[in-house]
């Protein structure tokens, strides 16, 4: 299972850009979907993650109501939409997937299987 992020790139604060994480090498269905983020000098952390579906979200609260996540299953391509983008949001950011499940994973690292390289996000202020 291969994951590719892209769509990151360097934007003002206040911009908006949209992150996309095209799956490859899955034999099967069913699988939920996550992004982390890790800025210069801190840990990886948290960002999004989804269900399936598409259907069930969660956000981290630094991000909730500025970012969006989403996914087209036809197209085994999960979304990030960042709006309203902070000078801390910069980070690189990483998505990543379970082996199975179709409901939302945990915030842990720890719940999710495969990862991809990451894209590299640069807010100026």
């Amino acid at each position: 299972v291969q994951l590719q992020a892209s769509g990151g790139g360097l934007v003002q604060a206040g911009g908006s850009l949209r992150l996309s994480c095209a799956a490859s090498g899955r034999r099967y269905t069913g699988y939920s979907m996550g992004w982390f983020r890790q800025a210069p000098g801190k840990e990886r952390e948290f960002v999004a993650a989804i269900s399936w579906s598409g259907g069930d979200t969660y956000y981290a609260d630094s991000v909730k109501g500025r970012f969006s996540i989403s996914r087209d299953n036809a197209k085994n391509t999960m979304y990030l939409q960042m709006n309203s983008l902070k000078s801390e949001d910069t980070a690189v950011y990483y998505c990543a997937s379970t082996f199975g499940g179709t409901i939302v994973a945990g915030t842990s690292e720890q719940y999710y299987d495969y990862w991809g390289q990451g894209t590299l996000v640069t807010v100026s202020s």
